[in-house]
């Protein structure tokens, strides 16, 4: 008989070679600090960009096909955020030192005036959102944000004056999100928690805490549609929580070898797309039938063989081995000795796209097909964000690069 070869699982490497590929359209360089945030000005080919050497920049498009500062603004700290509304042209920026910015931008981009600061914070601005709350029949606009200061405030756009006291939580405020439907805030913080709050006319109200994380958690994005919360930290994670729609399931993704930095997700295409600082940009098909990752089993022994773990000196007595280590089959939970769970397998169904540790039988039950799509972006990712209509995807680089990349393939 013929000897025949048999494929294995696909490796790391494979997630590479999908013929769809972000295509690098655009660099922009000249900053001479890190640059925190940046935004594609939809409508036009411009860039907004703060950063650390204390500017906010607009670039735009010239002729040559490259982009180049059109205004160039420098403040008094800082400017670590950003938040466009496309409509009016307002542009917010946060800044190291707590303050929050206003500023209107001219019809070409080419000049912008500044409208006043809103004494937001005592410490560096983590997230801002702008929304319209009706209050008593009128409608009033508000800035939400959160500092390292640890607190979570409000404040009249217009008045700049705080609404109701701040929440304050145990650690620095790192990321912020809002549904407009039900006037929830999340607040994830340096310890990876994620303080879900509800906007009331007598003040904030901590509805609940959602924990899962063990870093800090460094960007949430919210999908008013689907009443999903996406969360990304220091810990390498994602996870996915259903908070409104009535399944009560949270799953994790596992993708990244370093920081989870930023996310965007796409909901007509129920599509999430993560970056990092391991320079990885992965974009998860959530179209897929995916798992929720099993709880960890407590046993005293080996659940395959017996081995007593180290603790069980009874049984180390008893059977006169030496202890083992417990470790855990990442797809059925169970303990297991080293022994008996040395295989290592992708289990793209509970989301783990690099190869964890799982025992010999589940290894030989696992479908490897991969449910998301790799990409090297050649620079430690910072951020991102999202251009739908030009389908395009921004990546800022701790190189201090910004990259405009065409997602059309993809999405």
């Amino acid at each position: 008989m013929a000897a025949q070869i048999k494929p294995g699982p696909s490796s790391n490497h494979d997630k590479f070679n999908s013929n769809r590929k972000p295509v690098l359209l655009a660099k922009l360089e000249g900053c001479s600090d890190h640059v925190n945030k940046a935004i594609l000005i939809p409508e036009t080919d411009g860039v907004i960009s703060v950063s650390s050497d204390r500017s906010v920049r607009v670039w735009l498009k010239r002729d040559s096909g490259q982009y180049w500062p059109s205004i160039c603004k420098y403040l008094p700290s800082p400017a670590v955020d950003l938040l466009y509304r496309p409509t009016t042209r307002q542009l917010f920026v946060g800044q190291e030192n707590g303050t929050i910015s206003e500023f209107i931008l001219e019809e070409d981009f080419n000049c912008m005036e500044s409208v006043g600061d809103i004494l937001a914070h005592y410490g560096r601005i983590t997230g801002m959102i702008w929304t319209e709350i009706s209050i008593d029949g009128v409608l009033e606009q508000w800035i939400l944000s959160t500092s390292r200061d640890k607190r979570f405030q409000y404040h009249n756009a217009k008045t700049t004056n705080p609404i109701g006291p701040p929440f304050v939580c145990t650690s620095w405020c790192t990321s912020l999100e809002y549904d407009l439907e039900s006037a929830h805030v999340f607040v994830g913080d340096y310890a990876g928690n994620i303080s879900m709050l509800n906007i009331k006319a007598e003040g904030l109200q901590l509805v609940t805490t959602l924990t899962g994380h063990t870093a800090c958690i460094d960007k949430l994005v919210w999908d008013s549609s689907s009443r999903r919360l996406f969360s990304a930290g220091h810990d390498r994670l994602i996870i996915v929580w259903d908070i409104g729609g009535g399944q009560g399931t949270a799953y994790e993704l596992h993708g990244h070898t370093n920081r989870v930095t930023s996310l965007a997700f796409v909901s007509a295409k129920n599509l999430l797309i993560s970056a990092g600082e391991d320079s990885i940009v992965i974009f998860w098909d959530l179209n897929a039938d995916r798992k929720e990752t099993p709880p960890w089993a407590e046993s005293d022994n080996c659940e395959t063989c017996s081995r007593p773990f180290l603790w069980n000196i009874t049984g180390i007595f008893e059977r006169k081995q030496f202890g083992s280590r417990q470790h855990h089959c990442r797809s059925c939970g169970r303990a297991l000795c080293d022994k008996c769970s040395q295989d290592k397998s992708t289990i793209p169904s509970m989301g783990f796209e690099l190869p964890v540790r799982v025992c010999k039988f589940c290894s030989n039950n696992i479908d490897h097909t991969p449910m998301a799509i790799f990409h090297d972006a050649k620079h430690s990712v910072t951020s991102i964000t999202m251009d739908l209509l030009r389908k395009c995807v921004l990546t800022i680089g701790q190189d201090r690069v910004i990259k405009i990349w065409d997602v059309s393939t993809l999405i």
